[in-house]
């Protein structure tokens, strides 16, 4: 088994097409290092992941500034709010500069937060500490240094 980078889950190189059945996959899910397996009582089946196990697909605000509540949904159903259990992180390409971001879901479980839900964040975000970044849950997660944005 393989989920693509676009939170797709593939079986044999089929897509696997019922919703249903990826939410139960998922719901098995666990993280070992840097590998991942479908665990169940009786057996424990390695799977591929390109990037992130799920894709943050949407996401609503609730307030502003440190009050501010950013309350994420996956591809699978799942609903976090970004604080400090569920922290947002961006990586970027040591090549591109391009950034990746990230959400924490559960036991060391991330999902890529994708690019429409990206832009609608940067749009919310602001400079604190010389960092421009988001608040949520009263924490405040950085995106990219202030002076970095300058350039942009």
């Amino acid at each position: 088994m393989r989920i693509a980078r676009d939170g797709t889950w593939f079986y044999e190189g089929t897509p696997i097409g019922r919703p249903g059945l990826v939410r139960l996959f998922s719901s098995i899910l666990k993280r070992e290092g840097d590998k991942y397996f479908l665990v169940t009582p009786v057996e424990k089946v390695g799977i591929t992941v390109e990037d992130a196990p799920f894709v943050a697909i949407d996401f609503d605000v609730s307030g502003d500034g440190e009050g501010q509540q950013l309350a994420f949904q996956t591809n699978v159903d799942e609903h976090v709010v970004a604080s400090s259990d569920h922290p947002i992180r961006v990586e970027r390409d040591a090549r591109t500069q391009e950034p990746s971001p990230y959400v924490l879901i559960r036991s060391d479980l991330w999902a890529l937060i994708d690019r429409k839900s990206f832009y609608r964040l940067v749009d919310l975000g602001d400079t604190h500490k010389d960092w421009f970044g988001l608040w949520s849950g009263g924490r405040f997660f950085q995106i990219i240094p202030a002076e970095e944005l300058a350039g942009l």
